[in-house]
């Protein structure tokens, strides 16, 4: 049984059923609809959603990304890197809208047979030697089920997490605060280039174009730190923002790489919470109840990488399931192949790795300029580019060359 049904529930419905594992979907929600804004899919998560058969519908949503490029504050190119096949990937990378791409993977689960329960939601779990008793809401009645396994994939504020380690760590605050939108708007740089511009010390903009049915959609994000890190009882995900507010952070940018006042007004909605994370758990497993993607490693949105852990943990944990002639002994070699990398990740991420450098640009160049070089030097620039390359990228030959994860 695997409570949540985003990317991450998804994609392990999609892979146990792939490695010939019955399996159930229950979802909290009572509907499944397009919401949220944009995502990117490094090209790690695009071979295993390809080897499930999503290679189409991956190519007929999203847009293949070609560079991620960072800017400062009035549109003067600091760096530029690769992305996907452009970086030697034999995979793309896609910037696609989150909602498009969960309602592609339920149409794949329905289609292979796998029942996916709406309007359900997880309650409790007891274990003994037969499985997993699992206690679940269906509107106002209680209901208990048996299961061989139960998978934790509700996402940040998981209630399977919760319930298994109810002290296992608030949400951590950075202090950044970040508002997300989709709007349509005129073409930015090649229309395929994920862009970021400025530090979310002083503000930063970010903006990718998501849909290959409509070029001029483009997905937006602002962070801005205005608060000292800290803890957070709860973060809600659809607060309303306002676009006054957004605007009076980047009223004083000259930035000619794209109209951010033009975005915001063409936003109908516009989202706002806080940048948070969690600190790593030293277990994700008890006993046949196990995490997956955000429930187990929540990490900052930074490195466009949350999403397609989420999908190497389904497919991780499918794999050893199927090799294992014991659920948990397959359990604890999913955790042991999926927990240290993980948590490394959300480490690095929260270390903000890019940021001192773009402002050390803001510092010595304030007004701009004309060749990055005269601003940092090569050591500098190299630095920045294997830092975000350590929150996003896998080993390009490594995963090229790397044998099937299907079973």
């Amino acid at each position: 049984m695997i409570v949540g049904g985003g990317i991450g529930g998804l994609s392990t419905a999609l892979s146990l059923h792939a490695a010939g594992l019955d399996c159930v979907v229950v979802e909290a929600a009572r509907t499944l609809r397009p919401l949220g804004v944009g995502i990117n899919l490094q090209p790690h998560a695009v071979r295993e959603l390809t080897e499930l058969g999503l290679g189409d519908a991956l190519a007929g949503l999203g847009v293949e990304t070609t560079f991620m490029t960072f800017a400062d504050r009035h549109g003067n190119v600091i760096l530029s890197l690769p992305r996907g096949r452009k970086a030697g990937y034999r995979w793309p990378q896609y910037s696609i809208h989150r909602g498009e791409l969960q309602l592609a993977l339920l149409a794949a689960v329905r289609e292979r047979g796998v029942p996916v329960r709406t309007g359900v939601r997880f309650e409790d779990v007891a274990q003994d030697g037969d499985g997993v008793l699992v206690t679940l809401r269906e509107g106002d009645e209680l209901v208990r089920e048996r299961a061989d396994v139960l998978v934790g994939a509700d996402g940040v504020q998981s209630a399977v997490r919760e319930r298994l380690w109810p002290s296992g760590g608030p949400l951590l605050w950075s202090g950044i605060r970040m508002w997300r939108g989709v709007a349509e708007g005129e073409q930015i740089m090649d229309g395929a280039t994920v862009l970021v511009g400025g530090s979310n010390r002083a503000g930063k903009f970010v903006t990718y174009h998501i849909s290959a049915r409509n070029p001029r959609l483009i997905n937006w994000v602002a962070e801005v730190k205005v608060s000292e890190p800290g803890v957070v009882s709860a973060a809600d995900w659809y607060r309303r923002g306002s676009s006054a507010e957004v605007s009076a952070h980047f009223a004083s940018w000259k930035y000619r790489l794209a109209d951010i006042g033009a975005l915001l007004s063409a936003t109908d909605r516009i989202l706002e919470y806080p940048m948070v994370d969690r600190d790593p758990l030293p277990q994700w497993r008890q006993g046949r109840v196990t995490l997956l993607g955000d429930a187990a490693h929540p990490m900052y949105p930074i490195g466009s990488n949350g999403g397609s852990q989420a999908v190497l943990d389904a497919r991780v944990l499918a794999r050893c399931l199927a090799t294992h002639d014991d659920a948990e002994r397959g359990l604890a070699a999913y955790e042991e192949e999926r927990r240290p990398p993980t948590s490394a990740l959300v480490l690095a991420h929260r270390a903000l790795p890019i940021e001192e450098t773009i402002t050390l640009v803001t510092e010595r160049a304030p007004n701009g300029f004309g060749d990055i070089r005269e601003v940092l030097s090569e050591e500098e620039l190299a630095a920045m580019a294997d830092a975000q390359r350590s929150i996003s990228d896998a080993d390009v030959r490594a995963l090229n060359e790397r044998e099937s994860w299907s079973v």
